[in-house]
């Protein structure tokens, strides 16, 4: 049906799985797609029931990037695009859990790098295709160097070759690759210990890791510092030292 979803958004537990859910073309980052990408991650961002986001696609393919088609016929951007997108999942206050449920290229290895953690199939294929057609994997170079071992991402950015799961495991864009059949259940196990993190201590956490190290060294520690303190005086922090010294879960454990 042309009125059919892109993207659909589903309650698994504490979290929200998005998925991209366009398998004709192999869920390929159509503008309309990005869009309503876009929509669903800020509507899962803005759900205080949502604790966990989870990314995967529909079909035996994850994402295989820009839409070619539609980049070929022209029109420019669209009102939301990959840029948006990333930085949603970049600096969002939830973790983002990258569910790759299959073959991924070009822009949809951005979306995983994105992510705060990723968990595909050891035997799915992988690939910065860019360069084979005459681009370059610009925009989700943002993301991707941010992720990957520097000497891999050169080496795989300028040859384009594909790779499979345990090489993209060994180059820092996977976080677990996993034999066939233990992908979900790796996925919750994820989702389980990140739902017992606290919602705003999660958030600091993710702003730490996105930002250091920064630039002076002594800066980083007196600003940490003051972070450290400012966190030990939180209603979180109260509730979870009391939880712990109680022996009961903390209120944002369910």
């Amino acid at each position: 049906m042309a009125d059919a979803p892109l993207v659909t958004t589903a309650r698994r537990g504490p979290a929200a799985v998005v998925t991209l859910d366009s398998p004709r073309n192999r869920n390929a980052l159509s503008r309309a797609l990005l869009e309503q990408l876009h929509a669903a991650l800020q509507d899962a961002l803005a759900d205080d029931a949502v604790r966990v986001l989870v990314l995967t696609g529909a079909g035996p393919v994850f994402c295989s990037g820009a839409d070619l088609k539609e980049q070929r016929a022209g029109g420019g951007p669209g009102p939301v695009g990959l840029p948006e997108v990333l930085t949603l999942l970049m600096e969002g206050p939830k973790p983002v859990v990258a569910r790759v449920n299959g073959a991924a290229r070009a822009g949809g290895l951005g979306l995983i790098a994105a992510c705060d953690l990723a968990v595909g199939p050891a035997g799915a294929t992988f690939g910065f295709s860019e360069v084979r057609i005459g681009v370059a994997p610009a925009v989700i170079a943002v993301p991707c160097l941010r992720r990957m071992d520097p000497r891999a991402a050169r080496e795989l950015f300028l040859t384009g070759e594909p790779f499979d799961g345990a090489r993209a495991r060994e180059a820092g864009l996977l976080d677990r690759a996993v034999a066939d059949g233990e992908l979900d259940a790796t996925v919750d196990g994820f989702v389980a210990q990140l739902a017992l993190g606290a919602p705003e201590a999660l958030a600091v956490t993710k702003r730490l890791l996105r930002e250091l190290p920064g630039a002076d060294l002594r800066e980083d520690l007196a600003r940490t510092a003051a972070l450290s303190a400012e966190r030990f005086g939180s209603a979180e922090a109260r509730e979870g030292i009391a939880a712990l010294l109680e022996k009961r879960r903390p209120s944002w454990v369910s």
